[in-house]
């Protein structure tokens, strides 16, 4: 219970930070969409797809928009490093792994929060889900759980640049990854190595089950990782777990010494 409540404590730090700080969460939230409005109506999504570009676009967004919630993370932490927070709530007598919890759980409400922010927007443009309540709710899992993963990568990797500067280097490697997926085109209108590669993506992975949840059109890939989306969109988020939660974890205990 000790552990429990200091988790929450810190967590509730991070929500009176949304508080005093309305903009940057604003600002958060509609960058996504921003993005979707202008690949839906400048750019063009859904590349070598039959159907509504919007029913394509929008589950690929949803996807994309879990996977970048790690600058945020990063951003968060490395701020905290350099201002010496975290070096103060490791010298109080408090749970040694409250500060991360409450980092992740902070960071899952704001990820649910995209989530309703994004559906919402999406459903402006024309995207509807025709499976079911169950279904949606499967393709909502899959989504946070892809969040999940990826946030302890953030941790892990602001723990080791230590200053928010160097998460620009961090941004640069994020977003062409990030487009080397199937959210905007089909990997058959790709080069064959290209197409390959971004179907093993675990990003298009999660898109590609949460389209198939929702039942919104998709990639007509005939590869075993196109085939088998959805066990891939579990695998992979565990697997980056497996590696990332305990190497997070390790670090953060190894600060100072």
């Amino acid at each position: 219970m000790w552990a429990v409540s200091d988790s929450w404590t810190m967590t509730r730090r991070e929500l009176a930070r949304w508080a005093r700080q309305p903009a940057q969460v604003v600002v958060g939230l509609a960058f996504p969409v921003m993005l979707l409005l202008m690949f839906t109506y400048l750019v063009g999504g859904g590349r070598g797809v039959e159907g509504e570009t919007a029913e394509y676009l929008v589950p690929g967004m949803l996807a994309l928009t879990m996977a970048f919630g790690l600058e945020s993370t990063m951003l968060a932490v490395t701020r905290d490093l350099e201002k010496g927070v975290v070096d103060r709530f490791r010298s109080m007598p408090m749970a040694s792994g409250a500060v991360l919890v409450g980092r992740a759980v902070a960071d899952m409400l704001q990820s649910a929060a995209a989530l309703l922010v994004m559906g919402a927007a999406g459903y402006a443009v024309g995207w509807r889900w025709h499976e079911g309540t169950a279904a949606a709710l499967g393709a909502v899992g899959l989504l946070l759980l892809l969040r999940f993963a990826m946030l302890w990568l953030g941790i892990l990797l602001a723990l080791v640049a230590g200053r928010p500067e160097k998460v620009q280097a961090v941004q640069i490697l994020v977003w062409p990854v990030g487009f080397l997926s199937n959210v905007f085109a089909a990997p058959e209108t790709m080069p064959g190595p290209l197409g390959a590669a971004v179907e093993w993506n675990p990003m298009s992975a999660t898109a590609t089950a949460v389209r198939d949840l929702f039942g919104n059109p998709g990639a007509a890939g005939g590869s075993w990782a196109a085939g088998h989306a959805g066990l891939l969109a579990v695998v992979w988020p565990l697997a980056l777990l497996a590696v990332f939660f305990p190497l997070a974890v390790r670090r953060f205990a190894a600060l100072g010494r």
